[in-house]
């Protein structure tokens, strides 16, 4: 994934919060069905609903977060579900500590 294009992931103010909250999935989504966060993650309604901001945007939100390999997603059924990706973001942790 190009640097640019990661940023440009970063460069959101609800992107940013939705890294946030999926760092704590049980203390953010607190009222969630009982899913395994830890495996599966929180489903893209919670999160909508969290963010106040229509399930397509989210929707794109999340999917640019997927592109730069920030999130990950899983569909159970109808459903999907995300979860940050610890080796995107231990990518990202590189690419500050080592070429910025």
């Amino acid at each position: 994934m190009d640097q640019v294009e990661i940023f440009k992931a970063l460069s959101n103010k609800t992107r940013l919060q939705i890294l946030s909250w999926l760092k704590a999935p049980a203390e953010n989504f607190p009222d969630h069905s009982p899913v395994d966060f830890e495996n599966i993650g929180v489903c893209v309604g919670q999160i909508q609903l969290k963010a106040g901001l229509s399930q397509s945007t989210i929707s794109e939100y999340l999917s640019i977060l997927q592109r730069a390999d920030l999130v990950c997603a899983t569909r159970v059924g109808q459903w999907t579900y995300y979860k940050r990706n610890k080796k995107g973001l231990e990518n990202l942790s590189k690419i500050i500590n080592t070429e910025l």
